[in-house]
């Protein structure tokens, strides 16, 4: 079969890709072994615009764009909700961390609300008293990433875009995908949109697996309002090596609770781990003691994909016809549909909508031939 492009990974990232890539008139294949899998099915689905840098603000923004236009057009499974995220500061030194956030994202057109402890304690009366305040980013939302995955999958094949399950690729020659079926596929491009795995097929990749846990509840409608992170997040989500946990909480259209936070690296064993499990629930009681009220009915783990710089790899590889849309980390979900407009613009010639050098993937070899 052939095709103008060929997509392994039918993760949010891959199903972004299909459906910008099919609507742009291009003949798509989208490749994996179910829809949805992966880092995908481990994914809150926060929808959140980050700070870290630059490039990683105009990449969450402008991604949170995206998903705010498409959001009329979702289905209620996806379950698309604008809760809001509220940022808690334990102490004044994250009260500091606040301000400076406010400054930052007012500066470039993001709604927010400083808040101090009295109006946190009235926004989400479930938090333990005497926090120093919090920073409201009321914009933000939260999607159900495995079936949103899903519908944009549909979205693609309505253009014609075909799609091959239950299959994996054994090996790239040239622009020829071999699959584990027996079969082959010849296209004029590849997007390697595998996450943790795209190592395996386009050998080099600075990826490095970040596991997490995740716990959901029995659903207790009105428990939380809104996704609350505690500023603490912030230092220890990013640029560090030790296992580190923090207090991170979505409530579900369902009325369900989703419960992270934790980050490890040096492993790629999915098992529960009961010692960090356990960290991350006691952390989640420092912040809102309530929670020991809750039933837990589902624990799991999921591997993220982390580059050295914390910047996703988007564009084009050495190898001609070959590209990458991965090391997304836990922002994925917010920066499918960026990541899928920059590929577009790769692909096809179409102007870029933000610039793309700080995403390729060609930075790290300049980096490593600079070095």
């Amino acid at each position: 079969m052939n095709y103008d492009v060929a997509i392994v990974g039918a993760g949010i990232v891959g199903a972004a890709c299909a459906r910008t890539l099919a609507l742009a008139g291009l003949r798509v294949v989208i490749i994996d072994r179910a829809i949805g899998g992966g880092a995908t099915a481990a994914g809150m689905g926060h929808i959140t615009v980050m700070d870290d840098s630059e490039a990683q603000f105009v990449l969450t923004r402008y991604s949170q764009s995206l998903w705010t236009q498409l959001s009329p057009q979702l289905p209620a499974d996806v379950e698309f909700v604008t809760t809001g995220t509220l940022w808690v500061a334990a102490d004044d030194e994250e009260m500091a961390a606040v301000q400076q956030k406010h400054s930052y994202y007012q500066a470039r057109g993001v709604v927010t609300e400083v808040l101090d402890g009295n109006q946190v304690a009235r926004c989400e009366p479930n938090l333990r008293p005497g926090f120093a305040g919090g920073l409201r980013v009321p914009g933000e939302s939260v999607i159900y990433p495995p079936l949103a995955a899903v519908w944009l999958i549909k979205q693609a094949l309505a253009c014609s875009a075909d799609v091959r399950l239950g299959v994996t690729v054994l090996h790239c020659e040239n622009t020829t995908l071999h699959l584990s079926d027996g079969s082959a596929v010849t296209c004029g491009a590849i997007v390697h949109a595998t996450g943790v795995g795209a190592d395996a097929l386009a050998p080099g990749v600075p990826i490095r697996p970040r596991k997490g846990h995740l716990v959901i509840t029995d659903r207790y409608p009105g428990f939380a309002r809104q996704q609350i992170v505690e500023l603490g997040y912030l230092k220890s989500a990013h640029g560090s090596d030790r296992d580190s946990v923090a207090f991170n909480l979505q409530p579900r259209k369902t009325g369900q609770m989703l419960l992270g936070s934790s980050r490890q690296y040096d492993t790629t064993d999915p098992s529960i781990e009961p010692v960090m499990l356990r960290r991350m629930i006691n952390r989640a009681l420092e912040y809102m003691p309530s929670l020991r009220g809750l039933s837990a009915i589902r624990t799991w783990t999921g591997f993220r994909a982390a580059t050295p710089d914390s910047l996703p790899l988007i564009g084009p590889t050495a190898k001609p016809g070959h590209f990458l849309a991965t090391g997304h980390e836990g922002l994925g979900i917010t920066t499918a549909l960026g990541t899928a407009d920059l590929i577009v613009s790769h692909l096809t010639g179409r102007p870029f909508a933000i610039a793309p050098e700080p995403y390729l993937p060609t930075r790290f070899a300049r980096s490593a031939s600079h070095g």
